[in-house]
């Protein structure tokens, strides 16, 4: 049986916690923003209130590190943890930015796939963020993120296929372009949490 040598400092995974709560917030209001008839002002207005109570969390994550003598894990591993998770909100905030920037408006129903594979990382994610205090049940979540991931994959490489087959003009295949780029970054930036948080379970186990 493995011991923990460095004390448990609890703000720094109720902070954890809080941005799993970010992440789940904004892959909800991105869902909304790809649902017909939605107010699209309105919800990248909320998506900017989500993605910057996001930065909040991650400032004060890294000002806890910043003022704490000794870390719950390794202040490298804290930094990499804050900033993919706060990679995640970026690219989501930017998926819906795009969209009320380009005024795209049609968007392809098979859209809403990566979006659905997004809010599951967002909640496997956010589920997994409090047990990195006792570092246990944690090989299914990294497991389940690399599946999803590889379900994003295959879904964006059928939308690139879609967008060329010549049935849009080519303006539109632009626009939707950096928009399906955009939310597959997101799905990446889940898998690269997840490899973080297997790095940290590893080296504390």
């Amino acid at each position: 049986m493995g011991f923990r040598f460095r004390p448990v400092e609890s703000s720094f995974y109720d902070l954890f916690s809080e941005m799993g709560s970010h992440l789940v917030s904004g892959a909800d209001i991105l869902a909304e923003m790809l649902s017909d008839g939605s107010d699209r002002e309105d919800v990248a207005r909320r998506m900017r209130e989500a993605e910057h109570g996001a930065d909040e969390t991650t400032h004060a994550i890294i000002r806890r590190v910043n003022s704490t003598f000794i870390t719950p894990f390794d202040r490298e591993d804290i930094y990499d943890l804050a900033s993919g998770l706060d990679d995640i909100m970026d690219m989501m905030d930017e998926a819906v930015d795009l969209i009320l920037l380009y005024e795209v408006t049609h968007l392809p129903s098979e859209l809403s796939k990566q979006v659905e594979v997004i809010q599951r990382c967002a909640e496997l994610t956010a589920k997994a963020m409090p047990r990195l205090k006792s570092m246990a049940d944690l090989d299914d979540y990294w497991i389940e993120i690399n599946r999803l991931e590889n379900t994003g994959d295959k879904s964006y490489r059928r939308i690139l296929a879609s967008l060329f087959s010549g049935q849009y003009e080519a303006l539109d295949v632009l626009k939707l372009k950096d928009v399906v780029e955009s939310l597959e970054g997101a799905i990446d930036a889940f898998e690269k949490v997840a490899n973080t948080v297997e790095q940290i379970a590893v080296k504390e186990s």
